[in-house]
């Protein structure tokens, strides 16, 4: 931990360039097409190029953070903490659902031991970076000390950098821990001060007891907790996650390689909500991909200022959201690169053009 600097991976991240954002558009709008009529397809082709210089996709990412919860203890998901390590495994022999729709997009998963209560062995093909065997219960006590967040965001950050390393052009992310929309609706309600209550949701599917249940643990691990929201730091550690941790290591360090970053949902997005409270120019970075049904994901995405790509009644996770979304960007670098303009195609353009 003593080399792993934060304000140096903060001094690399830079603002995406506005003018260069309008050159982009210019050509966009200089194309055989009624202007803007190929709406967000449009956003997506000026924001990728602006950020990477590029206008194709050499190699696509999914990396999937992995994390056991000691809050699972308190009966908050419909599935044991054993089904951890067991998906673990799944994606690992490629049976997972992010492992179909990831080679639907063309995409690499790799797969991040953060912190699951399990002793995987020296598994060929997971990346181990586990900080421990999963986190305290957030009911009772914090998540984690401030050294193992710490240590989380730079195994996250450092994978970002072997991504860009690697020839990645574009990255994405995902999660596995069951009970991890607990600390994700604490995350949210901590930075925006809303209730337990207003951004709490079903998660794997719990019925309505359990639902209340969890509203109820949220409440008293925010009590008793005290999480900071000017110190994201100590938000993520007192009610986060060792995946979530790697997840927003792996946003921030997206951000200083000049990497764009697909979220995933809900339990990604508070991740990404993690890095963007740490810098304020991250959000530049991120693609969201979808809109969850978890009732706090929206307020995720209006702090972070990101509009989801889809709306498809996910709830999964793993990074099944990035991997759709990762088509429709690569979609639209092929708009960008074929559609001829009104001059090279001899197509008169209209008056508003």
């Amino acid at each position: 931990m003593s080399d792993f600097n934060l304000q140096a991976v903060f001094a690399r991240i830079q603002p995406i360039s506005e003018e260069k954002l309008k050159t982009i558009q210019s050509r966009i709008d200089r194309q055989a097409k009624p202007q803007g009529s190929l709406g967000r397809l449009e956003e997506l082709s000026r924001r990728y190029v602006a950020i990477t210089g590029r206008e194709d996709i050499r190699a696509k990412r999914i990396y999937t953070f992995a994390g056991d919860h000691g809050v699972a203890a308190e009966g908050v998901s419909a599935f044991p903490a054993e089904v951890t390590p067991q998906m673990v495994y799944n994606f690992i022999e490629g049976g997972a659902a992010v492992n179909a729709l990831a080679r639907h997009a063309g995409a690499e998963v790799r797969v991040v031991d953060m912190g699951v209560n399990h002793d995987f062995a020296g598994l060929s093909g997971l990346i181990d970076r586990k900080i421990a065997m999963g986190t305290g219960n957030i009911a009772i006590g914090p998540a984690m000390t401030r050294e193992q967040a710490l240590a989380a965001l730079q195994a996250g950050v450092e994978l970002a950098a072997q991504a860009k390393d690697d020839g990645v052009d574009l990255l994405g992310t995902g999660d596995m821990g069951i009970a991890n929309t607990t600390p994700s609706s604490a995350i949210v309600a901590a930075f925006t001060g809303l209730t337990p209550f207003q951004v709490t949701h079903r998660g794997t599917g719990i019925d309505d007891a359990a639902l209340g249940k969890k509203i109820k643990v949220i409440n008293r691990a925010l009590e008793i907790n005290q999480p900071d929201p000017e110190d994201p730091i100590d938000v993520l550690a007192k009610v986060g996650g060792f995946e979530i941790a790697g997840i927003a290591g792996l946003v921030l360090g997206c951000a200083a390689e000049g990497l764009p970053v697909v979220v995933d949902g809900f339990i990604s997005t508070a991740g990404a909500l993690i890095a963007s409270e740490l810098h304020p120019h991250v959000r530049d970075y991120i693609f969201a991909a979808h809109q969850s049904v978890e009732i706090g994901h929206r307020h995720m995405l209006q702090r972070i200022g990101q509009q989801p790509l889809l709306d498809l009644n996910l709830r999964l996770g793993e990074g099944t959201g990035g991997a759709l979304a990762m088509t429709l960007i690569e979609a639209s670098l092929q708009v960008l690169r074929e559609v001829r303009t009104f001059d090279d195609a001899g197509v008169s353009a209209g008056d508003d053009q």
